[in-house]
């Protein structure tokens, strides 16, 4: 039997951290494509001009601002649950929202270590928690994990950054063994970049030298959707020359 479909313009999106960088670079690609968008994050003046400008573009309401702190579980299962009532369904999560804190091994905080494993790991986990479900009920889904080259290297100066970029992976593979063994239509990707130029963001923006374009993180996210059901694509490694 043949994988369920969904065209773009039937499906609902949710980008955490969607308000800025690469978050707002999805958004705006989903939105070309006709997805309707829910970005997430804890600033809402932030998040509502991002959903105004990305609107104007596109000439359509398709991205929706919605307040929300990653790092508190009931408020990942409350955007998860936003969004089914408004919308009717969740098609692609992004899990977009990071940090990092700069500390050395001998110099980690509890503090900067949990603020950076919640953030970063285990709202992550909460989000998949609360979307798979209906992601395996509908018969459609894609989660999209935004980890890091400091999820296969390490780096001295961001040691709780690395270990839940690492994290991320690893809870991203057992995912994905998990939708394979139930048989649900769910896809798994793991973006692994280097340095991504969340500074220079406009179109027609030259990135820092060594740093990628948001725009090619955005063309990335677009071309893994858009293929077959039955074609994934595990860790997906973006570098500048």
């Amino acid at each position: 039997m043949p994988l369920r479909t969904k065209p773009f313009a039937e499906q609902v999106a949710l980008v955490t951290g969607g308000g800025t960088g690469m978050g707002r670079a999805f958004a705006e690609a989903l939105a070309i494509y006709g997805v309707r968008v829910v970005i997430a994050s804890r600033r809402k003046d932030v998040l509502e001009e991002a959903a105004a400008d990305i609107n104007e573009l596109v000439g359509w309401e398709r991205v929706f601002p919605y307040v929300f702190d990653v790092r508190v579980r009931e408020q990942c299962e409350g955007l998860v649950r936003h969004a089914v009532e408004r919308f009717g369904s969740v098609d692609v999560l992004v899990n977009n929202s990071g940090l990092a804190v700069p500390e050395t091994v001998e110099e980690i905080t509890d503090e900067g270590w949990e603020t950076v494993l919640q953030t970063n790991l285990k709202g992550a986990m909460w989000l998949v928690r609360a979307a798979l479900p209906l992601m395996a009920a509908q018969e459609f889904g894609d989660i999209v994990n935004v980890s890091s080259q400091a999820g296969k290297h390490g780096y001295a100066d961001v040691p709780s950054y690395c270990a839940s970029k690492w994290g991320l992976l690893g809870f991203a593979e057992a995912l994905r063994d998990h939708v394979r063994k139930s048989g649900a239509n769910v896809r798994v990707f793991n973006f692994c970049p280097g340095l991504v130029d969340v500074e220079n963001t406009a179109a027609d923006a030259e990135p820092r030298q060594g740093f990628v374009h948001v725009s090619n993180m955005a063309r990335t996210l677009m071309y893994a959707l858009s293929l077959d059901r039955n074609v994934v694509l595990e860790d997906i490694n973006i570098y500048a020359r």
